[in-house]
């Protein structure tokens, strides 16, 4: 085995519940789980040999160097601190980079973490007030950042008021749902069945924020006391949860460290690769709704790099922001969630196990560690990574057993750069039937914003809202896919 071979040997995690003692701050978390994971690798001090720290981007800790608060908190020094752009693939990225530098000779022993304290910022901002957490003088900036960013929202997108994950995911859900022919409750049924397993597994796993949710379908895709419409189709239990508070943290070894540190032989995960890459920038440009050539690419990066396929890995955590997600990766993966056997998780998910903003990867991969540790010799796993709107993506293999091929990060971005695309149309009239839709719900139940996507017969593409009643009412009240709509010049639509 090459010394330099990339291996996870410490994951820790830490949720503070609601009557928990005290209440800690984001870097207090995330010291907790770096603690936690140093003493998951079973050697006291491993910290103190850490060249890196990283951390993910923080949604409720506003400072620009997070990662040398925790390493000053923690009593170390290392070379450098690293945080990772906004995203959900952040720790992936993150993963990927220490790997490739670790895999170069740059780096032995790296720490990497992330911590949100989403109740108390939340409240705390609602008043007007500060929470009192460190802060960073202006100025202040870490040794580098890792991952690519920019504007999210295409203009014609947020004329039609698509603004937040929850207008983009349920439109992706209604172009799965046609995609394969299901009609509107047959598909309901479907995500109750779907987001049930993520809710078992969440039972079981200690550090899930939710670990009494409903196991049956009908009381999680259907709206009722506690579970109101968000957005069609999405029930609140079909949505990530953010309002956790939530640490977790890896430590990262060369192989040669890890054995000159003393890490027991059966702490090592190996990493295997990482692969990131992102799909056409705008939702709207985007050739076909409930495809990901980025999540294909990397797939096919992976399984050409290793001579493995990562969808065969024996645990899987499929990135679970919103069902359409689940569904997409997976099909783009080839799984076939109707039979694969296999759970999709292994936390139970962002919106049981929680959804703590861009930290959710780091769980998802610390508890790929334990079960990998306690699957034995061989087994392998799979993590997927999604940021903004299904835009960027990332892939993570792991194994108990050494990489076929020696680590690699790989970023096929030109393969999907050259996928078909779509030109958006705006400001003039536009016709066509009706590629996907959703609507937002009071909390009452009243549907009050709706919203449509069609793609004309010369394959431009047109969005379209509407804040009349009567008009988001029948937009909701059957099955509109395929229905024909008009686009006015000023992006409002009427239904046929």
């Amino acid at each position: 085995m090459d010394p330099r071979t990339p291996v996870l040997v410490g994951a820790g995690q830490v949720t503070h519940r609601p009557g928990d003692d005290g209440s800690p701050s984001p870097l207090e978390l995330m010291v907790r789980a770096a603690r936690a994971a140093e003493e998951d690798a079973g050697v006291p001090g491993l910290l103190v040999k850490a060249g890196s720290v990283a951390v993910v981007d923080l949604f409720s800790w506003l400072v620009p160097d997070p990662a040398a608060l925790l390493a000053s908190e923690l009593g170390i020094a290392p070379r450098e601190s690293v945080r990772a752009v906004r995203g959900g693939t952040g720790p992936i990225a993150l993963l990927g980079d220490l790997c490739a530098k670790i895999a170069a000779g740059d780096l032995d022993v790296a720490l990497l973490a992330g911590g949100e304290v989403v109740t108390t910022f939340m409240k705390a901002a609602s008043r007007g007030e500060d929470p009192g957490w460190p802060t960073q003088p202006e100025g202040t900036a870490p040794t580098r950042e890792v991952g690519e960013d920019r504007a999210p929202n295409h203009p014609a997108e947020e004329a039609a008021g698509l603004l937040a994950p929850i207008f983009f995911y349920p439109l992706f859900e209604q172009a799965v749902r046609g995609a394969e022919g299901r009609g509107v409750d047959e598909h309901q049924a479907w995500l109750g069945e779907l987001w049930a397993r993520f809710a078992a597994v969440a039972r079981d796993n200690p550090h899930a924020w939710t670990r009494d949710a409903p196991t049956d379908p009908a009381a999680i895709s259907r709206p009722g006391p506690g579970n109101r419409l968000v957005s069609a189709p999405y029930t609140k239990l079909l949505n990530a949860n953010i309002q956790v508070d939530q640490g977790a943290a890896l430590v990262l070894c060369s192989a040669q460290a890890a054995q000159d540190a003393g890490v027991p032989r059966e702490r090592w995960v190996f990493v295997h690769g990482t692969a990131g890459a992102h799909d056409h920038w705008h939702v709207a440009q985007r050739h076909e709704l409930h495809r990901s050539p980025a999540i294909a690419a990397c797939a096919a990066a992976l399984r050409e790099h290793t001579g493995t396929d990562p969808a065969q890995a024996d645990l899987l955590d499929l990135y679970s922001c919103f069902p359409s997600a689940v569904q997409i990766g997976a099909g783009e993966l080839g799984i076939d969630l109707g039979t694969d056997e296999r759970a999709p998780t292994v936390t139970g998910g962002l919106t049981f196990a929680g959804g703590p903003a861009n930290d959710y990867c780091t769980h998802a991969i610390a508890s790929l560690a334990t079960r990998l540790r306690e699957a034995g010799d061989g087994a392998t796993g799979l993590a997927t990574g999604v940021g903004w709107y299904l835009t960027k993506h990332a892939l993570a293999t792991f194994g108990t057993a050494p990489p076929p091929t020696p680590f690699a990060d790989l970023h096929p971005q030109d393969v999907v750069d050259v996928q078909p695309s779509r030109e958006v149309v705006q400001g003039e009239a536009a016709r066509g039937p009706v590629e996907t839709y959703t609507a937002l719900y009071d909390r009452d139940g009243t549907p009050t914003l709706g919203i449509v996507a069609t793609v004309l017969e010369d394959g431009r593409r047109a969005l379209g809202r509407s804040e009349d009643g009567a008009t988001v009412a029948d937009l909701v009240g059957g099955d509109p896919l395929g229905r024909e709509v008009s686009v006015s010049a000023d992006g409002r639509f009427t239904l046929a």
